[in-house]
């Protein structure tokens, strides 16, 4: 049982691990020559303002007054420079945001996972190429371009990690402390001789990281005053700086000004995934080399913002994200970042045609330099017979463009040229996206192989345990064939030299040759197969197909519920009818209206609003009483059945329902702190960690009675759920816990309509370390539908409260009582922790369930593994990388959660497993107790 289990828990991690070499490999390349415009830059300086967590609707709609938030840069648009929208991708997180702007290239997630504040790969960028940079702001953002940077020209300045604090008194002290810090440095240079002369070197970066409109956004919302009143700082903050800067250069105008922001915000102050309000962000440039505003009499879009922001007669001119660096690179001078696959925004430069043209070229060159070394590297690596080159970009066709581009800009045809040179870059991306992806098919193909083969596998371990097959036939028992083994073993022997012969990375190796002992492990059990075909022609053909559809409609109403919601609700609607198509009804009426009745309670959820959304602390309070209310009559009803109540189950009692009523305090002390701009007072968080580090340790001390220690467990979890709670989803597991308790005593019910003699009614029954074989009985196939109603109240425990596929559904106020000061893995952890909360609850009620249907473990788990694998192969071939970043992420993620969910049910079950069995002594003294 557990060599399986732990040959289980590889493969998952195989298949999980699969989709980073097929999705998320490194789309970086080294070896290319830098390439920069071979005529003076417009600008000596560039001054890069990010103004972290800025939406763009924000920024350039006017107040309710009819007057702009930002009347500096607004003043910019109208007079002085040009504007439009800046396009991010998913991600849409700080890192791989402000990768794209300064590098031209958009990270790939795992290199995201990988750190913060370290560089997980190597990438060349504007800092980099530049002669000086000096940087201020967060140590999270600017130590990962100093750190990748070569020499010792990168010069950083920042505030102490903890500063970033959402429940500080006024978060707006990050950017004033950049804006005063770049004060004190100019006014500084002017008495320092070296440092005036390399501020008066050309090819320097001023890079202003401001994390204040971020964090306000995080605290309080986009929506709150106090994100509206960071957005004036800032300008009147960018006013100050513009007018520094051009004071201490003399009004030289050979700086060049850039405006905008890493990422936007939901409304309800998060980000990461691909909604409008977080991949939409402003771009505003000025200053040197930048053309001057631009009146138009109308401007064609697919959006409606240019008339809500009043601003339908300056010219808009939208770019994606990446494209910034190269029109940084151009403005200064200096070689385009090495991994840039940004295309120069030309429209935006004020230089002459010539300039323009030159420029583009060098874009052109700099991206057709990187797929010349994709396509070496590749071929290098794939024998010959075996490449197969990008069709659209042989190597004549790239001389031939490349010729015609520099045939064009001598004869002057300077819009041909850039023309050219566009359909130029697009080709090169193409073959980039070509070469990177190029291996794809070969490795889903495997992967698939190795889905089938574990799924069929652990099919074919539970026909073979609870099934008698070959029954009143005298079969003789068939060793397998010499000729299976030596075929496997030559598959995997020319599978590995295949793939040595190509340098293969060795996860390939993985991948390649894990369906090979798989599959033979499957054939091995011909025999079962052809047994159990011979056992399904004996059945109706209506009876099979019937029950095959219901097998499916299930499948797909799970894998749908992954994109909506309120399929949950549709799936929880269906299983208040149970009861009625069974005699459970007619046996157990008390029994099945508790059924009917939580089921409709908990089919509400999915319906509510995404969690964070719509905050309210008086639902976390109501829940909190509900829990308490529910505590008394479980202590009453105990004290009565009870002859005698030990004295230390009834202090265990009393202490839970006192962890409840702490919960409820620091919660509700908590909010209102913040609200007032308090910070997070030093008791609540002690408190709180107290809790949450009690909350697993005081269930074991209760008795092993079935009922009191999963009561015992819900009250544990729910001190704890209510800290992590901001809103409905309070009341999430105290509904779903009792449906478990109804779910418990059901299934004990159903066993009983079978026949099959229940020794302990469920009030007697007690949760043991050992476990009694001889008390295993064989499979039914209402088994499968016990199995089936585990995954779905997994996946119901999972989003039932909401979306949790979209990064943007973590909302960060949900950890407020335990830290405020920013901290990704802390924070995420926690938030990982109340996710896990209704998984662990549900899979203590299936400990129970299990017990209670006299049913072995590793039978049910197998087949809820068959049912989850089926649903991750779904996942897998609906992984897409076309279409929209939203698309393209929620995919990805949905394939993701569902593995995770396989891998950490391995886990959550030897959780609850501990939760449910193991016994903690007072004082190390045996306890008796009565029933």
């Amino acid at each position: 049982m557990l060599l399986f289990f732990i040959l289980g828990l590889f493969v998952h991690f195989v298949f999980f691990g699969s989709i980073f070499d097929i999705y998320f490999t490194s789309p970086l390349v080294h070896g290319m020559t830098p390439q920069f415009t071979p005529l003076p830059p417009p600008a000596k300086r560039l001054v890069l303002f990010v103004a972290d967590g800025l939406r763009a609707d924000t920024l350039y709609e006017l107040d309710e007054n009819g007057n702009s938030r930002a009347p500096f840069i607004r003043n910019i648009i109208m007079h002085e420079g040009s504007w439009g929208l800046s396009h991010t991708r998913v991600p849409t997180e700080s890192r791989p945001g402000h990768v794209a702007l300064i590098a031209g290239f958009y990270e790939d997630v795992s290199a995201v996972a990988k750190g913060w504040k370290e560089n997980p790969v190597e990438f060349d960028s504007l800092i980099n190429e530049s002669k000086y940079t000096w940087s201020w702001g967060s140590p999270d953002i600017l130590t990962m371009f100093a750190k990748g940077a070569y020499g010792d020209h990168v010069f950083t300045y920042t505030y102490d990690a903890d500063s970033e604090d959402f429940g500080a008194h006024d978060v707006t002290k990050l950017d004033t402390w950049v804006f005063d810090k770049v004060k004190e440095f100019f006014h500084a240079a002017r008495n320092n001789q070296s440092l005036f002369s390399k501020l008066n070197e050309e090819k320097i970066v001023f890079f202003l990281h401001l994390l204040g409109i971020d964090t306000n956004g995080h605290a309080h919302r986009p929506s709150s005053r106090e994100y509206k009143d960071n957005i004036k700082l800032v300008d009147a903050g960018i006013k100050e700086m513009v007018s520094i800067l051009e004071h201490f250069y003399g009004n030289d105008g050979k700086t060049a000004f850039i405006f905008t922001s890493d990422h936007g915000m939901t409304d309800w102050g998060s980000h990461g995934a691909g909604h409008p309000s977080e991949t939409l962000t402003p771009f505003v440039t000025w200053g040197a080399g930048i053309k001057y505003p631009q009146k138009v009499s109308a401007q064609k879009f697919d959006d409606a913002f240019l008339k809500e922001w009043r601003l339908e007669s300056w010219k808009r001119q939208d770019i994606h994200q990446a494209d910034i660096a190269p029109l940084m690179a151009s403005l200064i001078g200096v070689p385009f970042p090495l991994n840039s696959v940004g295309i120069l925004p030309v429209d935006y430069l004020n230089n002459t045609d010539l300039f323009k043209a030159e420029s583009m070229f060098t874009n052109a060159i700099q991206i057709l330099e990187q797929f010349k070394v994709k396509m070496t590297q590749k071929k290098e690596v794939t024998l010959p017979f075996l490449f197969i080159p990008f069709k659209l970009l042989p190597e004549s066709k790239q001389l031939n463009i490349v010729r015609k581009a520099r045939s064009y800009i001598k004869q002057r045809k300077y819009d041909e040229a850039v023309s050219l040179c566009k359909e130029l870059i697009h080709l090169a991306l193409k073959g980039l996206s070509y070469y990177h992806t190029y291996d794809r098919f070969f490795l889903a193909i495997n992967v698939v192989l190795g889905f089938l083969g574990w799924t069929s596998y652990a099919s074919l371990l539970i026909i073979k345990s609870h099934f008698n097959l070959t029954r009143g036939v005298n079969k003789e028992v068939k060793k397998p064939s010499h000729l299976l083994s030596c075929s496997c073993i030559a598959i995997g022997v020319f599978v590995a030299f295949f793939l040595l012969l190509q340098g293969c990375p060795w996860t390939y190796y993985i991948y390649c040759l894990l369906p090979v002992p798989i599959w033979y492990a499957v054939l091995r059990e011909f025999q079962v197969i052809q047994d159990f075909v011979t056992l399904l022609l004996t059945v109706p053909p209506s009876y099979f197909v019937g029950y095959l559809l219901v097998f499916i409609l299930g499948i797909e109403i799970l894998v749908l519920s992954f994109f909506y919601r309120h399929m949950l609700t549709a799936g929880l609607l269906a299983f208040a009818g149970w009861p009625f198509i069974t005699q459970l009804w007619t046996r157990a009426k008390s029994i099945s209206l508790s059924w009917i009745f939580f089921s409709l309670l908990l089919a509400v959820f999915p319906l509510m609003p995404v969690v964070g959304r719509k905050p309210d602390i008086f639902l976390v309070m109501g829940a909190g009483l509900l829990v308490l209310l529910l505590s008394l009559c479980v202590l009453t009803s105990l004290i009565k059945r009870k002859d005698s109540f030990i004295n230390e189950e009834l202090l265990l009692h009393l202490f839970q329902m006192l962890s409840i009523v702490l919960s409820m305090c620091v919660t509700y002390s908590t909010h209102s702190s913040l609200r007032k701009k308090q910070g997070l007072p030093l008791l609540n968080q002690i408190i709180s960690w107290l809790i949450l580090a009690f909350s697993l340790v005081l269930p074991l001390l209760s008795p092993t009675s079935l009922f009191e220690r999963l009561f015992s467990i819900l009250l544990s979890l729910m001190s704890t759920y209510i800290l992590l709670s901001t809103g409905y989803e309070a009341l999430f597991p105290l509904v779903l816990s009792c449906l478990m308790f109804v779910w418990i005593q059901a299934e004990q019910e159903t066993l009983q309509q079978r026949g099959i003699s229940c020794k302990q009614k469920v009030t007697s029954v007690r949760f043991t370390c050992s476990t009694d074989i001889t008390q295993f009985r064989q499979l039914y196939l209402d088994d499968v539908r016990r199995a089936f109603f585990l995954v779905f109240f997994l996946v119901t425990a999972f989003f039932g409260t909401g979306n949790i596929a979209s990064v943007n559904s973590f909302d960060l106020a949900s950890v407020y009582c335990f830290l405020t000061v920013f901290s990704p893995f802390m924070m995420g952890a926690l938030m990982m922790w109340k996710i896990l909360i209704p998984f662990v609850l549900v899979m203590c009620a299936f400990e129970a369930v299990q017990l209670t249907t006299q049913l072995s473990s590793k039978s049910l788990f197998l087949m809820v593994l068959v049912i989850s694998d089926i649903m991750a192969l779904h996942f897998f071939f609906l992984v897409k990388d076309y279409g929209s970043w939203l698309d393209i992420g929620t995919s990805i993620s949905h394939y993701v959660i569902v593995m995770s969910m396989t891998i950490v049910l391995v886990f959550l079950n030897g959780l609850a497993h501990l939760l449910t069995t193991k016994k903690l002594r007072f004082c190390g003294k045996p306890k008796s107790h009565l029933i």
